[in-house]
């Protein structure tokens, strides 16, 4: 008799605030539980949630293919699940990458 046992992946949600057509793209910081997100992207043909996606997977070092868009893909609040994280990871993967790099004097 054979057992199989599921192998449980994390899965992490993000919760986003995106303001396409920006003067640049930028992960802008925290807004409560969302992340606001800038691209320079229009909304129009899923062209601003692909560029989103992109700028995610960047700063999370996941490939773009790891994201899926679970809800929101006309709307300006938008939720992202990752199955590769869970949303620990995320959050830790994204604090600070807001933050302008430091200067030393």
């Amino acid at each position: 008799m054979v057992v199989r046992i599921p192998v449980v992946l994390p899965m992490g949600e993000l919760h986003l605030k995106v303001v396409p057509g920006s003067s640049r793209d930028a992960i802008a910081g925290w807004l409560g539980n969302r992340l606001k997100i800038k691209v320079r992207q229009p909304p129009e043909k899923g062209r601003a949630n692909d560029a989103v996606t992109d700028l995610l997977a960047k700063a999370l070092g996941i490939s773009s293919n790891s994201l899926s868009l679970a809800s929101g893909a006309t709307s300006a609040l938008k939720t992202f699940a990752i199955p590769s994280l869970d949303d620990e990871e995320i959050r830790r993967r994204l604090d600070g990458v807001d933050s302008p790099p430091k200067r030393e004097n």
